[in-house]
Protein backbone atom coordinates (compact mmCIF):
# COMPACT_ATOMS: atom_id res chain seq x y z
CA UNK A 1 0.00 0.00 0.00
CA UNK A 2 2.68 2.48 1.03
CA UNK A 3 4.96 1.46 -1.96
CA UNK A 4 1.88 2.19 -4.35
CA UNK A 5 1.58 5.80 -3.03
CA UNK A 6 4.87 6.27 -3.40
CA UNK A 7 5.20 5.14 -6.99
CA UNK A 8 2.15 7.80 -7.64
CA UNK A 9 3.34 10.66 -5.71
CA UNK A 10 6.55 9.96 -7.65
CA UNK A 11 5.13 9.51 -10.73
CA UNK A 12 3.12 12.97 -9.75
CA UNK A 13 5.83 14.82 -9.40
CA UNK A 14 7.89 13.52 -12.16
CA UNK A 15 4.92 14.61 -14.93
CA UNK A 16 4.78 17.97 -12.93
CA UNK A 17 8.47 18.64 -13.73
CA UNK A 18 7.82 17.26 -17.07
CA UNK A 19 7.79 19.34 -20.20
CA UNK A 20 8.45 16.80 -22.76
CA UNK A 21 5.08 17.60 -24.61
CA UNK A 22 6.15 21.64 -25.02
CA UNK A 23 8.30 22.25 -27.88
CA UNK A 24 12.22 22.37 -27.65
CA UNK A 25 12.46 26.29 -28.11
CA UNK A 26 10.28 26.72 -25.07
CA UNK A 27 11.97 24.32 -22.89
CA UNK A 28 14.77 26.17 -23.60
CA UNK A 29 13.81 29.56 -23.14
CA UNK A 30 12.02 28.42 -20.01
CA UNK A 31 15.89 26.86 -18.76
CA UNK A 32 17.26 30.24 -19.72
CA UNK A 33 15.11 31.97 -18.03
CA UNK A 34 15.16 29.81 -14.61
CA UNK A 35 18.81 30.15 -14.49
CA UNK A 36 18.90 33.75 -15.05
CA UNK A 37 17.16 34.08 -12.06
CA UNK A 38 18.72 31.86 -9.74
CA UNK A 39 22.00 34.04 -10.81
CA UNK A 40 20.45 37.55 -10.65
CA UNK A 41 21.14 38.33 -7.30
CA UNK A 42 24.77 37.87 -7.77
CA UNK A 43 25.14 39.56 -11.12
CA UNK A 44 22.80 42.75 -10.28
CA UNK A 45 23.49 44.76 -6.93
CA UNK A 46 20.58 47.63 -7.47
CA UNK A 47 18.82 46.71 -4.36
CA UNK A 48 15.60 48.48 -6.11
CA UNK A 49 16.32 46.36 -8.78
CA UNK A 50 15.86 43.01 -6.79
CA UNK A 51 12.92 44.11 -5.33
CA UNK A 52 11.30 44.24 -8.78
CA UNK A 53 12.03 40.86 -9.75
CA UNK A 54 10.72 39.40 -6.08
CA UNK A 55 7.49 41.36 -6.76
CA UNK A 56 7.23 40.00 -10.85
CA UNK A 57 7.78 36.99 -8.93
CA UNK A 58 4.88 37.44 -6.57
CA UNK A 59 3.11 38.63 -9.29
CA UNK A 60 3.75 35.52 -11.84
CA UNK A 61 2.84 34.00 -8.62
CA UNK A 62 -0.29 35.68 -8.25
CA UNK A 63 -1.26 35.32 -12.36
CA UNK A 64 -0.59 31.21 -12.07
CA UNK A 65 -3.37 30.98 -9.30
CA UNK A 66 -5.64 32.94 -11.46
CA UNK A 67 -4.73 30.60 -14.22
CA UNK A 68 -6.47 27.62 -12.84
CA UNK A 69 -10.12 28.73 -12.72
CA UNK A 70 -9.75 31.58 -15.22
CA UNK A 71 -7.19 30.61 -17.87
CA UNK A 72 -8.14 26.69 -18.18
CA UNK A 73 -11.94 26.71 -16.78
CA UNK A 74 -12.87 29.94 -18.57
CA UNK A 75 -14.26 31.94 -14.92
CA UNK A 76 -13.30 35.02 -14.56
CA UNK A 77 -12.80 35.30 -11.30
CA UNK A 78 -12.25 38.83 -10.00
CA UNK A 79 -11.94 38.54 -6.10
CA UNK A 80 -8.83 37.24 -6.00
CA UNK A 81 -7.63 38.98 -3.54
CA UNK A 82 -9.57 37.65 -0.63
CA UNK A 83 -7.76 34.42 -1.10
CA UNK A 84 -4.29 36.34 -0.83
CA UNK A 85 -5.63 38.67 2.19
CA UNK A 86 -6.56 35.05 4.07
CA UNK A 87 -3.00 33.90 3.73
CA UNK A 88 -1.43 36.81 4.86
CA UNK A 89 -3.70 37.59 7.54
CA UNK A 90 -2.88 34.32 8.98
CA UNK A 91 0.20 34.65 9.13
CA UNK A 92 0.65 38.06 10.57
CA UNK A 93 -1.52 37.13 13.18
CA UNK A 94 -0.69 33.75 14.05
CA UNK A 95 2.61 35.74 14.46
CA UNK A 96 1.55 38.25 16.42
CA UNK A 97 -1.19 36.68 18.79
CA UNK A 98 0.93 33.44 19.47
CA UNK A 99 4.51 33.72 17.98
CA UNK A 100 3.33 30.89 15.85
CA UNK A 101 6.11 30.22 12.93
CA UNK A 102 5.47 30.39 9.35
CA UNK A 103 5.78 26.92 8.31
CA UNK A 104 2.82 25.99 10.84
CA UNK A 105 0.68 29.38 9.80
CA UNK A 106 1.04 29.75 5.90
CA UNK A 107 -0.59 25.62 6.08
CA UNK A 108 -3.35 27.54 8.23
CA UNK A 109 -3.96 30.12 5.63
CA UNK A 110 -4.28 28.05 2.84
CA UNK A 111 -6.87 25.66 4.59
CA UNK A 112 -9.29 28.62 5.49
CA UNK A 113 -8.89 30.00 1.41
CA UNK A 114 -10.08 26.47 0.31
CA UNK A 115 -12.45 26.23 2.94
CA UNK A 116 -13.96 29.79 1.98
CA UNK A 117 -13.67 28.87 -1.73
CA UNK A 118 -15.21 25.50 -1.17
CA UNK A 119 -18.07 26.90 0.84
CA UNK A 120 -18.96 29.43 -1.44
CA UNK A 121 -17.77 27.94 -4.56
CA UNK A 122 -20.99 26.03 -4.66
CA UNK A 123 -23.38 28.81 -4.86
CA UNK A 124 -21.33 31.26 -7.30
CA UNK A 125 -19.97 28.32 -9.82
CA UNK A 126 -23.36 28.28 -10.17
CA UNK A 127 -23.64 31.27 -11.97
CA UNK A 128 -22.33 31.90 -15.70
CA UNK A 129 -20.09 34.54 -17.44
CA UNK A 130 -20.44 38.20 -16.37
CA UNK A 131 -22.46 37.17 -13.33
CA UNK A 132 -19.92 34.86 -11.93
CA UNK A 133 -17.71 37.71 -12.29
CA UNK A 134 -19.67 40.50 -10.51
CA UNK A 135 -20.56 37.61 -8.05
CA UNK A 136 -16.55 37.01 -7.61
CA UNK A 137 -16.35 40.63 -7.05
CA UNK A 138 -18.63 41.37 -4.50
CA UNK A 139 -17.78 38.31 -2.79
CA UNK A 140 -14.51 40.40 -2.38
CA UNK A 141 -15.22 43.12 -1.47
CA UNK A 142 -17.38 42.36 1.11
CA UNK A 143 -14.49 40.38 2.95
CA UNK A 144 -12.29 43.80 2.55
CA UNK A 145 -15.00 46.30 4.29
CA UNK A 146 -15.25 43.10 7.14
CA UNK A 147 -11.54 43.08 7.53
CA UNK A 148 -11.19 46.93 7.86
CA UNK A 149 -13.69 47.40 10.31
CA UNK A 150 -12.76 44.41 12.22
CA UNK A 151 -11.09 44.94 15.68
CA UNK A 152 -8.97 42.01 16.05
CA UNK A 153 -7.94 41.96 12.55
CA UNK A 154 -6.03 45.54 13.37
CA UNK A 155 -9.05 47.16 11.23
CA UNK A 156 -7.55 50.01 8.49
CA UNK A 157 -4.65 50.21 11.03
CA UNK A 158 -3.56 46.96 9.67
CA UNK A 159 -0.74 44.49 11.48
CA UNK A 160 3.01 45.07 11.35
CA UNK A 161 4.63 41.64 12.50
CA UNK A 162 6.96 41.54 15.17
CA UNK A 163 10.74 42.00 13.33
CA UNK A 164 13.46 38.87 13.65
CA UNK A 165 16.98 38.91 13.59
CA UNK A 166 17.27 38.01 9.78
CA UNK A 167 17.84 35.08 8.91
CA UNK A 168 15.40 33.51 10.75
CA UNK A 169 13.96 30.39 8.62
CA UNK A 170 11.41 29.51 11.63
CA UNK A 171 9.30 33.02 10.76
CA UNK A 172 11.37 33.37 7.21
CA UNK A 173 12.65 36.64 7.91
CA UNK A 174 15.36 37.08 5.29
CA UNK A 175 17.79 39.06 3.86
CA UNK A 176 16.98 40.00 0.24
CA UNK A 177 18.69 37.81 -1.23
CA UNK A 178 16.93 34.83 0.64
CA UNK A 179 13.84 36.74 -0.22
CA UNK A 180 14.32 36.27 -3.85
CA UNK A 181 15.19 32.40 -3.86
CA UNK A 182 12.62 31.61 -1.47
CA UNK A 183 10.16 33.80 -3.39
CA UNK A 184 11.36 31.76 -6.90
CA UNK A 185 11.10 28.35 -4.63
CA UNK A 186 7.34 29.28 -4.37
CA UNK A 187 6.84 30.53 -7.94
CA UNK A 188 8.60 27.33 -9.12
CA UNK A 189 6.73 25.46 -7.09
CA UNK A 190 3.19 26.96 -8.22
CA UNK A 191 4.20 26.38 -12.23
CA UNK A 192 5.02 22.99 -11.65
CA UNK A 193 1.66 22.48 -9.59
CA UNK A 194 0.28 24.19 -12.94
CA UNK A 195 2.37 21.89 -15.08
CA UNK A 196 0.60 18.53 -14.13
CA UNK A 197 -2.63 20.31 -13.67
CA UNK A 198 -2.73 20.80 -17.24
CA UNK A 199 -2.16 17.36 -18.37
CA UNK A 200 -4.47 15.93 -15.84
CA UNK A 201 -7.88 14.76 -16.00
CA UNK A 202 -9.51 18.30 -14.47
CA UNK A 203 -7.19 20.29 -16.57
CA UNK A 204 -8.92 18.81 -19.81
CA UNK A 205 -12.07 18.47 -17.93
CA UNK A 206 -12.15 22.45 -17.58
CA UNK A 207 -10.82 22.98 -21.12
CA UNK A 208 -14.00 20.65 -22.13
CA UNK A 209 -16.04 23.22 -19.63
CA UNK A 210 -14.60 26.43 -20.66
CA UNK A 211 -15.33 25.36 -24.61
CA UNK A 212 -18.52 24.59 -24.16
CA UNK A 213 -20.51 23.78 -20.61
CA UNK A 214 -23.45 21.81 -21.58
CA UNK A 215 -21.52 19.67 -24.00
CA UNK A 216 -19.03 18.96 -21.60
CA UNK A 217 -22.21 17.92 -18.81
CA UNK A 218 -23.20 15.50 -22.27
CA UNK A 219 -20.30 13.61 -21.69
CA UNK A 220 -20.78 12.77 -18.12
CA UNK A 221 -18.12 15.40 -16.93
CA UNK A 222 -19.67 17.01 -13.23
CA UNK A 223 -19.72 20.40 -14.19
CA UNK A 224 -19.83 22.28 -10.81
CA UNK A 225 -17.57 19.71 -9.46
CA UNK A 226 -15.00 20.11 -11.45
CA UNK A 227 -15.22 23.85 -11.48
CA UNK A 228 -15.37 24.01 -7.61
CA UNK A 229 -11.89 21.64 -7.73
CA UNK A 230 -10.28 24.64 -9.84
CA UNK A 231 -11.64 27.45 -7.94
CA UNK A 232 -10.26 25.83 -4.28
CA UNK A 233 -6.81 25.52 -5.82
CA UNK A 234 -6.70 28.88 -7.24
CA UNK A 235 -7.79 29.96 -3.64
CA UNK A 236 -4.42 27.51 -2.20
CA UNK A 237 -1.53 29.40 -4.68
CA UNK A 238 -3.34 32.65 -3.83
CA UNK A 239 -2.76 32.56 -0.21
CA UNK A 240 0.20 31.16 -0.29
CA UNK A 241 1.67 34.07 -2.13
CA UNK A 242 -0.32 36.26 0.62
CA UNK A 243 1.55 34.71 3.14
CA UNK A 244 4.82 35.27 1.64
CA UNK A 245 3.68 39.14 1.39
CA UNK A 246 2.96 39.19 4.63
CA UNK A 247 6.78 38.23 6.04
CA UNK A 248 8.37 39.94 3.11
CA UNK A 249 6.62 43.34 3.56
CA UNK A 250 6.11 42.91 7.38
CA UNK A 251 3.26 44.62 7.29
CA UNK A 252 -0.52 44.15 6.57
CA UNK A 253 -3.66 45.56 5.98
CA UNK A 254 -6.86 45.49 4.06
CA UNK A 255 -5.83 47.83 1.54
CA UNK A 256 -2.66 46.35 0.05
CA UNK A 257 -3.86 42.91 0.61
CA UNK A 258 -7.66 42.74 -0.02
CA UNK A 259 -7.98 45.58 -2.70
CA UNK A 260 -10.00 45.62 -5.42
CA UNK A 261 -7.11 46.80 -7.85
CA UNK A 262 -5.02 43.92 -6.39
CA UNK A 263 -7.84 41.85 -7.75
CA UNK A 264 -8.02 43.61 -11.18
CA UNK A 265 -4.24 43.04 -11.39
CA UNK A 266 -4.20 39.00 -10.42
CA UNK A 267 -6.49 38.99 -13.93
CA UNK A 268 -4.77 41.04 -15.87
CA UNK A 269 -1.76 39.41 -15.25
CA UNK A 270 -2.45 36.03 -16.83
CA UNK A 271 -5.22 37.81 -19.39
CA UNK A 272 -2.67 40.63 -20.69
CA UNK A 273 0.13 37.15 -20.93
CA UNK A 274 -2.40 34.60 -22.15
CA UNK A 275 -5.10 33.11 -20.31
CA UNK A 276 -5.02 29.41 -20.79
CA UNK A 277 -1.41 28.82 -21.28
CA UNK A 278 1.13 27.89 -18.84
CA UNK A 279 3.79 30.65 -19.95
CA UNK A 280 0.72 33.41 -20.26
CA UNK A 281 0.96 34.51 -16.21
CA UNK A 282 4.53 34.87 -16.75
CA UNK A 283 5.09 36.92 -19.65
CA UNK A 284 2.13 38.75 -17.91
CA UNK A 285 3.81 39.67 -14.91
CA UNK A 286 7.18 40.73 -16.49
CA UNK A 287 5.35 43.23 -18.55
CA UNK A 288 3.20 44.85 -15.75
CA UNK A 289 5.14 44.43 -12.90
CA UNK A 290 8.91 46.38 -14.13
CA UNK A 291 6.89 48.80 -16.57
CA UNK A 292 4.46 50.10 -13.34
CA UNK A 293 7.37 49.89 -11.14
CA UNK A 294 9.93 51.51 -13.24
CA UNK A 295 7.65 54.12 -14.78
CA UNK A 296 5.83 55.40 -11.57
CA UNK A 297 9.88 55.64 -9.85
CA UNK A 298 11.02 57.76 -13.07
CA UNK A 299 8.20 59.89 -13.88
CA UNK A 300 6.26 59.96 -10.84
CA UNK A 301 9.69 60.74 -9.20
CA UNK A 302 10.01 63.94 -11.45
CA UNK A 303 6.41 65.64 -10.86
CA UNK A 304 5.05 64.35 -13.78
CA UNK A 305 1.76 61.95 -11.75
CA UNK A 306 -0.66 60.18 -14.10
CA UNK A 307 1.32 59.89 -17.28
CA UNK A 308 2.91 56.40 -16.04
CA UNK A 309 -0.74 54.95 -15.67
CA UNK A 310 -1.88 56.51 -19.62
CA UNK A 311 1.08 54.87 -20.90
CA UNK A 312 0.84 51.30 -18.84
CA UNK A 313 -2.83 51.33 -19.83
CA UNK A 314 -2.15 51.76 -23.27
CA UNK A 315 -0.10 49.41 -23.60
CA UNK A 316 -2.54 46.78 -22.48
CA UNK A 317 -5.72 48.08 -24.72
CA UNK A 318 -2.96 47.75 -27.52
CA UNK A 319 -2.21 44.11 -26.70
CA UNK A 320 -6.11 43.19 -25.98
CA UNK A 321 -7.77 44.99 -28.98
CA UNK A 322 -4.51 42.98 -31.38
CA UNK A 323 -4.89 39.41 -29.54
CA UNK A 324 -7.89 38.50 -27.07
CA UNK A 325 -5.61 35.77 -26.39
CA UNK A 326 -3.01 37.90 -25.12
CA UNK A 327 0.81 38.23 -25.91
CA UNK A 328 0.95 34.51 -26.05
CA UNK A 329 -1.58 34.14 -28.32
CA UNK A 330 -0.12 36.76 -30.48
CA UNK A 331 3.06 34.42 -30.48
CA UNK A 332 1.05 31.56 -31.44
CA UNK A 333 -0.17 32.92 -34.51
CA UNK A 334 2.95 34.30 -35.51
CA UNK A 335 4.40 30.24 -34.72
CA UNK A 336 1.37 29.12 -36.94
CA UNK A 337 2.27 31.82 -39.90
CA UNK A 338 5.44 30.72 -39.83
CA UNK A 339 4.84 26.82 -39.93
CA UNK A 340 2.11 28.06 -43.13
CA UNK A 341 4.80 29.63 -44.83
CA UNK A 342 7.15 26.52 -44.78
CA UNK A 343 4.64 24.27 -45.70
CA UNK A 344 3.45 26.38 -48.66
CA UNK A 345 7.46 26.69 -49.60
CA UNK A 346 8.08 23.58 -49.28
CA UNK A 347 4.40 22.27 -51.43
Amino acid sequence: MIGKIFLKLFGTMKEAVSFEDLPRSERIVFSLFVLFLVIFPWIVKSGFARAVIVQFLLYAMYGISWNFIGGYGGQVDLGGAKNVGFGAYAVALMMVWWGTPFWISVFVGIIIAVAESFVLGFPLLRLRGHYFAIGTLCVALVWQELFTFWNWTGGARGILLPIKRPPNLLYMQLDPIGYHYFILFLFLLSLFWLNWFRKSKLGYELRAIKANEDAAASLGINVLWAKVKAYCISAAVAALGGAFYAVYFLYIDPFCVMHLDLSIMIAMTAMLGGAGSIWGPIIGALILIPLDRYLGASLGGKGVLGVDFLIYASIIMLVAAYQPKGVWGIVETLRKRKRKGLYVARS
